[in-house]
């Protein structure tokens, strides 16, 4: 009798399943293959995948595989029918892609033919593995939601300026955590990502997962809550309904988590809404930074009737005039009629001898905090230079001794830059705190700047 043609698939699941769980599925499926005259030609194994995806590697392979036979395959054999798929939908659609060649799903251990009984029986197995996925999800969302609560670490990298503790509570990364405070600093600056970037990458910080920063890993930073003491759990949806990924869509309020103090504070609350402010200005001023006409109350101040900031905006009619205004929504206005109005109500109520005391503490607040911002900022500098040091010395060590390759040359290169730089940016705060320290602004000094105004 001739023998009839099959291709194995084999998986085992990261739940409680090892290697060996792959030797006993292809140990029955043997055992099945000499009882039945059958002849493999190909077998297919997934280690360590989800039965309730079709995102599986060897899977797709065996479904390409069989699509392009010409050789006569009549089926696939599994050990159970959940090897295949625990997703009745995917089940289907590939068993209907299978029998399209003349292939069907054959399981070891559930002995099922084509008859209608059988079919009631197969939708009812994979009704029941579909059933076992859905509710293990379930049972581990009730654990993850339970530390949550406690504001425990739930899995996944730590975000930067963070490590796990041995009992699942947040801690501080000191170096890491200047890192993000330097971030969060230059942009409420106005600094430009890649200004940001450069300046990161220069000193030679890097991301959490030990790469260069790019302006993705700035966005999730920027917009991350943890950093002002807030554990969030459960923000973002893990997949839509195609099953993908998206982790740009936040689910509603009642379904995420969050607890008041539950890690350590990094950035303050106010520097951190100052930056969310920032960050929804530049989405409404996308090309600001583009304009070749100064404005200098653009996304400084909003309509009384439709809510929205004025823009800078400049015309021309059809005979060459140029008009140069502030518009929003609804209305627009003449710049230099706007910017001479405000700059008048600014020297009326602000620049008068009354507002001076509450200014001249305002401004020496400001500089005593930068000043103390300068001293941490060169205390972690410091620490980062002394490793960087390090590292060169055993690198040079590693040379005297006789290892040379282009890896330690292109190493040894990239940490003098870094030394280098370190150098500059602490000989540079050291000089900005030399002008800042002890130097108080005086009420006379703020009036004779106002003088220079009127």
């Amino acid at each position: 009798m001739k023998s009839k043609k099959a291709v194995v698939y084999a998986r085992f699941s990261l739940d409680n399943q090892r290697d060996e769980s792959i030797d006993a599925q292809l140990r029955a499926i043997n055992e099945y293959e000499d009882k039945n005259n059958i002849k493999i030609v190909n077998q297919f194994i997934d280690r360590a995948k989800s039965a309730t995806s079709d995102k599986r590697p060897e899977f797709q392979n065996m479904i390409k595989f069989c699509e392009a036979d010409t050789t006569g395959i009549s089926m696939v054999i599994v050990h159970k029918l959940d090897r295949f798929s625990r997703d009745k939908y995917d089940s289907a659609m590939y068993k209907q892609k299978l029998k399209v060649k003349g292939i069907r799903v054959v399981s070891v251990l559930e002995n099922l033919d084509n008859s209608p009984e059988s079919l009631i029986l197969e939708s009812v197995i994979e009704g029941m593995a579909q059933y076992y996925s859905a509710n293990l999800a379930r049972e581990v969302a009730k654990g993850q939601k339970e530390n949550a609560l406690k504001a425990l670490h739930n899995g996944g990298d730590a975000p930067l300026g963070y490590d796990v503790a041995h009992n699942k509570t947040y801690t501080v990364n000191e170096e890491e955590a200047q890192a993000v405070k330097i971030i969060f600093d230059r942009y409420i600056k106005g600094y430009s990502y890649s200004k940001i970037i450069d300046e990161l990458n220069d000193l030679g910080y890097k991301t959490k997962r030990g790469n260069k920063f790019g302006k993705n890993s700035l966005h999730g930073i920027l917009n991350n809550e943890k950093y002002t003491g807030v554990y969030v759990f459960n923000k973002t949806q893990r997949k839509g309904v195609d099953g993908k990924r998206n982790g740009h869509e936040q689910k509603s309020e009642d379904e995420i988590i969050k607890v008041e103090g539950g890690i350590p504070v990094i950035i303050d609350k106010e520097v951190f809404e100052q930056a969310q402010e920032m960050i929804q200005k530049r989405k409404k001023t996308p090309g600001a930074h583009k304009a070749t006409t100064t404005y200098l109350l653009t996304g400084l101040i909003k309509c009384g009737e439709c809510g929205h900031a004025f823009q800078g905006n400049k015309r021309k009619d059809s005979y060459g005039n140029e008009y140069v205004s502030y518009r929003c929504g609804c209305r627009k206005q003449k710049r230099d009629y706007l910017e001479e109005f405000i700059l008048q109500e600014l020297e009326k109520n602000i620049l008068n001898d009354e507002a001076i005391p509450a200014l001249s503490k305002a401004l020496n607040e400001k500089l005593n905090y930068k000043n103390e911002s300068n001293a941490e900022l060169l205390k972690n500098l410091d620490q980062k230079l002394e490793k960087v040091n390090k590292e060169i010395s055993n690198i040079l060590n590693a040379i005297m001794n006789g290892i040379v390759s282009s890896m330690l040359k292109d190493k040894l290169d990239e940490l003098e830059q870094v030394k280098l730089n370190l150098d500059l940016k602490m000989n540079e705060l050291k000089i900005e705190n030399k002008v800042v320290d002890g130097v108080g602004v005086t009420e006379e000094q703020i009036r004779s700047m106002f003088s220079r105004f009127k």
